[in-house]
């Protein structure tokens, strides 16, 4: 079975953190200079992890790619569809697995009227090839805050993502969509 299958099945039925992790390790690392520049739309990996939801749930909508030294690490769409760059420092993410997903979703209804407090148009992290589990490949090192997401290729259109972040035990693991 190849990756997108297996991709396919994790994310309808969810999985253990060991399962996303074989998934991971069984891609091609995803190189900077094959990472297509644009918009990619974002989607959690259900591991059970403590913050399952809590992006989605206020808003999250993916990553931009413009080149390697100018990238929108968070994009979010407010109810009518309009999407937007977001600057990481301004979101609570000290709050996250601290909150029921519950109290978030009035706050997604209220995305439009918070945009210009959290918007940005500076990128706000870029891509280098790292390292990671044994492969060198495309992550992104967020500008202001302890947090590097690292990419594996499923296919051309589809990332698989795991967000390495100070302190934090469990691994957080989404997928990426090239916006077509």
């Amino acid at each position: 079975m190849d990756g997108a299958a297996r991709l396919g099945m994790l994310l309808e039925s969810g999985c253990t953190p060991e399962q996303a992790w074989e998934l991971f390790d069984s891609l091609p690392a995803a190189r900077v200079e094959a990472i297509t520049t644009g918009r990619w739309r974002g989607r959690e990996l259900d591991t059970g992890h403590p913050w399952q939801g809590v992006l989605v749930e206020s808003g999250w909508y993916g990553k931009q790619f413009d080149d390697a030294d100018s990238v929108q690490p968070l994009l979010f769409a407010e109810p009518d569809g309009t999407v937007f760059a977001v600057d990481p420092r301004r979101v609570p993410l000290f709050l996250a697995g601290k909150v029921p997903v519950s109290a978030i979703r009035p706050l997604r209804r209220s995305l439009g009227l918070m945009r210009p407090l959290l918007s940005t148009r500076t990128p706000r992290a870029r891509l280098r090839n790292l390292e990671f589990r044994g492969e060198s490949g495309a992550a992104m090192i967020y500008d202001h805050l302890p947090i590097i997401d690292i990419f594996r290729r499923v296919d051309e259109d589809t990332l698989l993502g795991v967000m390495d972040l100070r302190g934090m035990r469990e691994p957080y693991f989404f997928v990426l969509f090239r916006d077509r």
